[in-house]
């Protein structure tokens, strides 16, 4: 950086070249150049809810007389402009830094104070009335508002995208499987075999219920990520901090968001531990293996569609080869399936995150951030793709279904209680050997009517 290009800043280790309109300062600038890592850094999620956390707590410590005047409304403006997003590209700092998020935290420390002291008249490089530590910072650590963010922003990110993704998704689910399609009577398949009838809404209805349950695990954890751990300050103690402030922070947390937030019970846990991060990341998890479980039979009842299954069409959406004329890929179900082990991946990442804690702070809170929320954001946006382009447009071919349920040799099964399991195994290897119906052999090989057989034999009886 050139004098036209750069400013001068200065912290307690000495002056440091910024750019000249840069709203951060020195210590971000130094974490910019000591962590050229990977590139990635923080999305509008945390961004948000980090500017959320800074105006309440400027709100609180104006409550408390702490803050005064033009100083705390320039403050707070400059908080609230960042928690909105008109200062996102002032964030440039690497994921991969100090485990606390310190650098994290004194860049929009930085921030709020250069943008509150433009408020106030001060040009950048100016002497600053409004000071990110001892302002901006008050009542605050790191160790405190880090963790503090991460479960304000997760919790977020659940409500507004993810529930909502989900709902979505099991809706479309729900209403394929009650509509005319549900009734489609399907060969059942174990261990990818032929096994007993089941109808198409039945088998759509597991799905849903998949994520029903999932989505319920992560209402019932809510309450616990609502948990903040603001008011703990450096290890817990609460040290340089008011009586009442992680309190009052929660409460106008709640009041700025919608949602419910309140200060944990345990700080020394609330600052020490990632743990329930880590358990949020893990119902995440189960989240994706539902969605990799349903995108994988929507392949299977895709494939073909000469030589597969071919129960299904999906719609077609874009040519499926370079070199093949013709070739549709289930290119819907192929992302989701990359989104879901993704979504593994990154809780493996928040599980050692989470173990990574000594004593009374967690030092790979950065990674965890990125990792949850990296996570709700993919499995939001597969849930409403995989409806959109993927299962509301699904044709289902219910001939060829069909053909397939009348030539399975497996429903010999329903005759068990009638004529005993040996005899019924013999029917059934004769029919799969001679490539015959399976009611033409039971008519060769028992004394029962036709009657009897139509009933026993009815795939449809079977399901119910």
């Amino acid at each position: 950086m050139t004098a036209e290009t750069s400013r001068t800043e200065s912290d307690s280790l000495g002056e440091v070249q910024v750019p000249a309109r840069a709203l951060y300062g020195a210590q971000t600038q130094r974490a910019v150049d000591n962590f050229p890592v990977s590139g990635f850094t923080f999305d509008r999620r945390f961004i948000r809810a980090l500017g959320l956390v800074k105006l309440a707590c400027a709100g609180v410590n104006r409550e408390l007389g702490q803050l005064q005047g033009e100083l705390a409304d320039a403050l707070e403006q400059a908080a609230r402009e960042v928690a909105q997003g008109d200062h996102d590209g002032q964030f440039p700092i690497d994921i991969f830094q100090t485990g606390s998020g310190t650098s994290t935290n004194m860049n929009a420390n930085e921030v709020i104070s250069n943008r509150a002291n433009q408020i106030l008249g001060q040009p950048l490089g100016a002497k600053k009335p409004v000071h990110p530590n001892d302002h901006v910072n008050m009542s605050q650590s790191s160790n405190d508002v880090i963790p503090t963010v991460i479960h304000v922003a997760a919790s977020l990110a659940i409500v507004e995208e993810l529930l909502p993704a989900l709902e979505h998704l099991i809706g479309t689910i729900r209403q394929r499987a009650a509509g005319a399609d549900g009734q489609v009577v399907k060969t059942g398949r174990t261990h990818l075999m032929d096994a007993m009838p089941v109808t198409l809404g039945q088998e759509m209805g597991g799905w849903a219920s998949q994520l029903e349950t999932g989505r319920d695990r992560l209402l019932a954890l809510l309450p616990e990520l609502g948990q903040l751990a603001i008011g703990g300050t450096a290890v817990g103690t609460g040290i340089n901090t008011p009586k009442g402030f992680g309190k009052a922070v929660a409460a106008r947390l709640s009041a700025l968001t919608g949602q419910v937030f309140e200060e944990a019970p345990d700080h020394f846990m609330a600052q020490a531990t990632t743990d329930t991060a880590v358990a949020a990341s893990g119902l995440l998890k189960a989240i994706a293996v539902s969605l990799m479980k349903i995108a994988n039979d929507l392949r299977w009842m895709n494939s073909g569609p000469m030589a597969g299954l071919g129960e299904i069409t999906l719609p077609a959406l874009q040519p499926g080869s370079s070199i093949m004329p013709g070739k549709i890929n289930p290119v819907i179900p192929e992302a989701v399936t990359m989104v879901a082990a993704q979504v593994m991946g990154n809780d493996t990442a928040c599980t050692v995150a989470g173990q990574a804690a000594n004593f009374q702070l967690s030092v790979m809170l950065p990674v965890t951030a990125r990792n949850l929320l990296e996570s709700i954001a993919l499995l939001s946006g597969a849930s409403r793709v995989l409806a959109d382009k993927a299962i509301a447009g699904l044709t289902v071919n219910a001939e060829h279904i069909a053909e397939y349920v009348e030539r399975n040799p497996i429903l010999v099964t329903a005759l068990n209680p009638v004529i005993g399991y040996d005899l019924a195994a013999k029917i059934a290897k004769k029919a799969y050997a001679e490539g015959r119906r399976l009611k033409d052999v039971t008519r060769e090989m028992t004394e029962l009517s036709d009657a009897d057989i139509d009933r026993y034999l009815d795939p449809r009886g079977m399901t119910e």
